[in-house]
C-alpha cells in the first residue's frame, strides 16, 4: 500500500509535457483571431465594438463549462484533448474565407466551444498527473498555451504572406496531424480512471454552494486583472496599426508579450509552492499597472523592454490560479475547473466588450491608460482570499 501511494504521487513528466504539447497546438490555432484584426477591421468595416462582439462570441460557450466539467467527471477525459485541436484548426484556418460578419461569428463561436472541451478537462487531468507539485504541473501545462499565442500571431503572419488571407486554410492539415500524433499518444493512457468519484446532481450543487464564497473573491481577482488584459491582447495589434506600424511590428509586438508571458507562467507556478499563491498574486497585480502605464513614457529599447516585463508578469497568473482552483477539496475536481473556467472566460468577454465600446468613444490610447489605473482593483481581492490550505 504505502508503494502504490508514492507511485500516485509521483510528478509524470512525460504525460504532463504530452497535455502541455496537445495545449500548444490548440491555442496556436485558436490564438490566430487578434492577429488578423486589421485585416478584418478593413474588410469588414469592423469598430471596436463590433471586434468586442466578437469576441463574446467566441467565450459564449463558456456558459457550459460547467457541464462539461460535470460530463468530464463521468467520462475519459483524453477524448477531449485529443479531438479539439483537429476542430479548432479547421474553423481558426477558415477565418480569411469568411464573407461577413455572421459566418465570422459562426465559425469563432465553434472555436470557443472546441476550447470549453479542451480547456476545462485538461487542467484536472495534469493535477492528477503533478503528484505534490501541482504549481509545477500547471506551470508546463500553461507554458503550452502561453507559448501558442506567441508562436500563432508570427505563424498567421506568415501564412498570409505566402498564401494572403483567404489562403490560410492551407494550415488545417497541420492540425488535423497533430490530433492524429495525440491520439497515438493518449489511447492507452486512461487517466480518468483515477478519479473513482462520479459525481450527481445533488453533489454538485452542494460542492457549488460549499465554493460559492471562494469564487466570487475570484471574480473579483479575474475582473479587475482583465482589463489590462484584455486591453493589451485584443486591441494591441489594432492600436499599434492605427499608429502606421506594418503587420509584420504590429504581430511582432504581440508575440513579444506572449513571449514574455510564456516565460512567466513557467516559474510562476513553481514559484508559488514555495512563497505561497497569495503571495505571487500580490507581486502580479502590483507590478501589471505600473508596467502598462510605463509604456506610454517610454520609447525605442526601452519599450521594449517594458513589453517584456509586462508579459512576464501580466500573463502569468495562470498556472497560480488553476493550482488554487485545484486544491481544493473537492470530489468533483473537473466541475469546480469548469466553474473557473466559466468565471475566466465570461469575464474576459465582458471586459473586450466593455472596452472596445469605451474605445470607440475616448480613444484606444486613453483605454489603455485608464485600463492600467482600474486594474489596480484586483489588489483588495488577493487580500480578500482566505489563508491556509488553499492559498
Amino acid at each position: 500500500m504505502p508503494t502504490r501511494m508514492k507511485e500516485q504521487k509521483k510528478f509524470e513528466w512525460t504525460s504532463i509535457i504530452l497535455i502541455s504539447l496537445a495545449h500548444l497546438v490548440h491555442d496556436v490555432f485558436s490564438s490566430f483571431f487578434v492577429p488578423i484584426l486589421p485585416l478584418l477591421k478593413a474588410k469588414m468595416g469592423l469598430s471596436n465594438t463590433g471586434i468586442g462582439l466578437l469576441t463574446v462570441i467566441q467565450k459564449t460557450p463558456a456558459l457550459l463549462n460547467p457541464l462539461v466539467g460535470f460530463v468530464s467527471d463521468r467520462l475519459p477525459m483524453r477524448i477531449f484533448i485529443i479531438a479539439a485541436p483537429a476542430l479548432t484548426t479547421i474553423v481558426m484556418s477558415l477565418l480569411g474565407m469568411a464573407p461577413n460578419f455572421a459566418m465570422l461569428g459562426i465559425l469563432l463561436f465553434v472555436a470557443g466551444l472546441s476550447g470549453t472541451f479542451f480547456h476545462t478537462p485538461a487542467p484536472v487531468m495534469v493535477k492528477e498527473l503533478a503528484g505534490e507539485n501541482p504549481g509545477r504541473g500547471m506551470s508546463i501545462f500553461m507554458l503550452g498555451g502561453e507559448g501558442a499565442r506567441a508562436i500563432g500571431p508570427l505563424l498567421i503572419t506568415a501564412a498570409i504572406t505566402w498564401w494572403t488571407l483567404e489562403g490560410t486554410w492551407r494550415l488545417i492539415p497541420f492540425g488535423l496531424a497533430s490530433s492524429f500524433v495525440l491520439f497515438l499518444a493518449f489511447r492507452k493512457r486512461p487517466i480518468r480512471e483515477r478519479i473513482k468519484q462520479k459525481p450527481t446532481f445533488s453533489d454538485i450543487k452542494a460542492t457549488f454552494k460549499r465554493l460559492l464564497p471562494f469564487f466570487l473573491v475570484l471574480a473579483g481577482f479575474i475582473f479587475f486583472r482583465n482589463i489590462a488584459k484584455s486591453t493589451m491582447t485584443t486591441f494591441i495589434t489594432i492600436y499599434l496599426h492605427d499608429k502606421g506600424e506594418t503587420l509584420w511590428f504590429t504581430n511582432s509586438a504581440l508575440a513579444v508579450l506572449q513571449l514574455a508571458g510564456a516565460v512567466g507562467v513557467m516559474f510562476s507556478g513553481t514559484i508559488s509552492d514555495f512563497i505561497g499563491k497569495r503571495k505571487v498574486l500580490l507581486i502580479i497585480s502590483i507590478m501589471t499597472p505600473i508596467l502598462m502605464g510605463l509604456l506610454f513614457v517610454v520609447e525605442g529599447y526601452l519599450l521594449i523592454a517594458v513589453m517584456l516585463l509586462l508579459g512576464f508578469f501580466m500573463l502569468s497568473p495562470g498556472p497560480v490560479l488553476l493550482s488554487l482552483v485545484n486544491s481544493m477539496d473537492t470530489k468533483h475536481p473537473a466541475f469546480v475547473n469548469g466553474v473557473f473556467m466559466t468565471l475566466g472566460f465570461i469575464i474576459s468577454a465582458t471586459t473586450t466588450l466593455l472596452i472596445g465600446m469605451v474605445s470607440d468613444r475616448i480613444g484606444l490610447e486613453l483605454s489603455f491608460k485608464l485600463a492600467a489605473v482600474l486594474s489596480l482593483g484586483a489588489i483588495p481581492f488577493v487580500f480578500m482570499m482566505t489563508r491556509g490550505r488553499t492559498v
